[in-house]
């Protein structure tokens, strides 16, 4: 039985690879930045293909091939994994495209707007999905939320596809997930199994045509390319070990540091406009994050209390 110490110990080893995670996501657009000579089709096809191999590699190291290879046996006989695995894959893949292609044309704002209401989609989607009831914190954050939504569509002319379209994938990715219910590790070794096979049809066909960058442009480009693998997989492996050693409410409140990276970048480095206008829809979206994190933290503690009465 672990000590007090211990157990802060383990805790504020958790929130320091929680937030490194966090961390090297809400910088990864720099790395995008650096491939923005690379199509954004290549870039993902390069981004899933070299992912499986990092990982394949990553489970046989740490001795966890074995459980990879019987999760293969038992998707097979099973059809709604085998179902949930590919509506997964492809959904992380739509995810991932529109965010190189976003930060690769200027639009890491909005694209930082999409990860700030990934949270709130979740909820709504877990509402009209799974039929979860939606509490009335969580039904003000909504709303305040979608004021900013419509203030950026109002600025903007348009509907702001980008963030939605990274919220909404990444949130039905989430519940996606939930059907498959595997360690992060070998669920991303599985993922990108799935899609690989089709990433190097497109990279082949690329190639035949003369369009390929990799191998084409410079040994950089290709460093930077094969090099994807790695930081997909690395920050997903530091927040597998950072998230199983704190409260569900403490990763709520830490994943807020990659889209405020992200944004930060897009403004001062990037030079990205950011409005007034922004700053009001922003706003918005910040009040509802905040409403929403402080209900979730009260409701996590007032479950906790009634455990430990029960105990």
């Amino acid at each position: 039985m672990k000590g007090v110490a211990g157990i802060r110990t383990e805790e504020q080893a958790g929130i320091l690879y929680t937030a490194f995670s966090y961390f090297l996501w809400g910088i990864l657009p720099i790395y995008w930045k650096w491939l923005n000579h690379v199509p954004a089709d290549e870039i993902l096809a390069n981004r899933i293909f070299w992912s499986f191999w990092f990982m394949i590699v990553f489970l046989i190291v740490i001795k966890k091939f074995p459980a990879f290879w019987g999760m293969i046996k038992g998707m097979m006989s099973t059809k709604k994994k085998l179902a949930a695995l590919a509506v997964a894959s492809l959904l992380v893949s739509a995810n991932w495209f529109i965010y190189i292609w976003a930060v690769n044309t200027d639009q890491m704002v909005e694209a930082s707007l999409g990860y700030y209401i990934n949270p709130l989609v979740s909820v709504l989607l877990g509402v009209f999905i799974l039929r979860e009831k939606m509490t009335k914190a969580q039904a003000v954050s909504f709303v305040l939320a979608a004021i900013g939504v419509i203030i950026l569509t109002a600025s903007y002319g348009r509907f702001p596809w980008i963030a939605v379209g990274l919220a909404v994938s990444f949130g039905l990715y989430g519940l996606a997930k939930k059907l498959i219910k595997v360690d992060s590790d070998v669920g991303l070794t599985l993922e990108t199994l799935t899609t690989a096979p089709f990433a190097l049809i497109y990279l082949i066909y690329l190639s035949s045509k003369g369009d390929i960058s990799l191998f084409h442009v410079s040994a950089g480009s290709d460093l930077l390319l094969i090099g994807a693998g790695a930081v997909t997989a690395v920050p997903l492996l530091y927040f597998a070990k950072g998230a199983q050693r704190i409260p569900l409410y403490m990763v709520g409140f830490l994943q807020y540091i990659a889209p405020t990276l992200t944004l930060i970048l897009g403004v001062f480095l990037y030079g990205e406009p950011f409005t007034q206008t922004h700053l009001a829809a922003f706003a918005f979206i910040w009040s509802a994050l905040t409403v929403f994190s402080v209900s979730r933290m009260k409701m996590v503690k007032r479950k906790r209390k009634t455990e430990e009465k029960c105990a």
